[in-house]
């Protein structure tokens, strides 16, 4: 039998979530960070719409799109790529950035998907201790190696749901090397645009990219719709990798519409926030471990990675799905997307009975 090239045979499946609902239970799914609501109903009608032109190829320039960024955000329309979600950004720019010759860093709580993409490359795959579950930019800082290419960060983070401050950024970014390449992954950043903390000035260095997704506060996971601002020499180097098609008519006509209604997303960041401020205390009150949260999940920390097996089984067995976290090196934790009221009540009357029987 054939076999795969040695960096890929030696690489483990990207881990999905496993949503097996055992019989005569109902799904309550708090394990794939999806928006607890549809999307805006302008962007379901555009993208009914642009099935009628589905035997066209999609616009490889995504000039609608990029103009309703440019315009929200105030950047440069000609400084925006597109992707089939971040995902596919990050990885074509772990691809043109990085070899066997160098190494990426991240944080050490960070994205799982970016050793993913590191690997991928032929890269080796750095981290830095975090505080508390926190980027620290001191840390990172140390952590730089003659060969560092790439430094990757998440804000918000993920898993953590922890927010750095713009000043921290810039830090980061004023201690690095002309020719480390910092990218900002800013999935979960509407959820935080109320600190006021844009970051995409930095993009003028040239050395500095800032990464978003339509999948989150937007609620169009489904459609794979991610953009970055890119300094124009990465952006040509990146465009080279990047499927030419990758966004289909619809995705790229719900995601042009959905921009358009702020008014819905925002309220949808705003219901998103107060279920999760409520969820997280309830569970604080009921004594579990829940760091501060700027996204639309929350983390739960326990004393061990055998409570974590214990209280994920007890979940599953009653149909309840939270994400484990071993994937970003912390297995002692659980983490729970905010989805409608009734299924977070549901989950948390789980977690407080298990807590009950472990404890009694």
């Amino acid at each position: 039998m054939i076999r795969p090239v040695q960096h890929i045979g030696a690489m483990s499946p990207y881990a999905l979530a496993q949503l097996d609902v055992p019989a005569g239970k109902s799904l309550i799914s708090l394990s794939q960070n999806e928006s607890l609501r549809p999307p805006s109903p302008l962007a379901i009608k555009a993208a009914a719409a642009a099935v009628q032109a589905a035997h066209m190829y999609p616009d490889p320039e995504w000039v609608v799109l990029r103009e309703a960024l440019s315009e929200l955000h105030d950047i440069p329309a000609e400084g925006i790529l597109c992707g089939n979600g971040s995902m596919e950004l990050i990885g074509c720019l772990t691809q043109a950035y990085a070899d066997d010759k160098n190494a990426v860093l991240a944080p050490a709580h960070a994205y799982p998907f970016f050793r993913t993409a590191t690997a991928l490359a032929r890269a080796r795959f750095d981290t830095a201790p975090e505080e508390d579950g926190r980027v620290c930019v001191d840390n990172l800082l140390n952590a730089v190696q003659p060969d560092t290419r790439i430094v990757f960060v998440a804000n918000p983070g993920n898993p953590t749901g922890t927010f750095i401050s713009r000043q921290e950024l810039v830090r980061l970014r004023d201690g690095l090397a002309s020719d480390i390449l910092l990218v900002i992954d800013e999935a979960y950043g509407e959820f935080a645009d109320h600190r006021d903390a844009p970051m995409f000035d930095l993009v003028e260095r040239g050395n500095t990219v800032v990464l978003r997704t339509l999948s989150k506060a937007y609620g169009l996971a489904g459609q794979r719709v991610g953009w970055g601002l890119f300094p124009p020499a990465i952006a040509r180097e990146v465009r080279k990798i990047m499927n030419p098609n990758n966004i289909s008519l619809a995705g790229q006509a719900s995601a042009s519409a959905a921009i358009i209604d702020q008014t819905y997303m925002r309220e949808t960041c705003d219901m998103t926030a107060q279920l999760r401020d409520r969820f997280r205390d309830r569970l604080m009150s009921a004594e579990f471990d829940v760091p501060e949260s700027f996204t639309n999940f929350v983390l739960i920390r326990f004393a061990s990675a055998e409570q974590v097996k214990s209280v994920d089984a007890y979940l599953k067995a009653e149909g309840a799905f939270l994400r484990p976290q071993n994937g970003a090196g912390l297995a002692h934790c659980l983490r729970a997307t905010i989805a409608s009221a009734e299924d977070l009540n549901t989950a948390a009357g789980l977690l407080e009975s298990w807590k009950k029987e472990e404890t009694s």
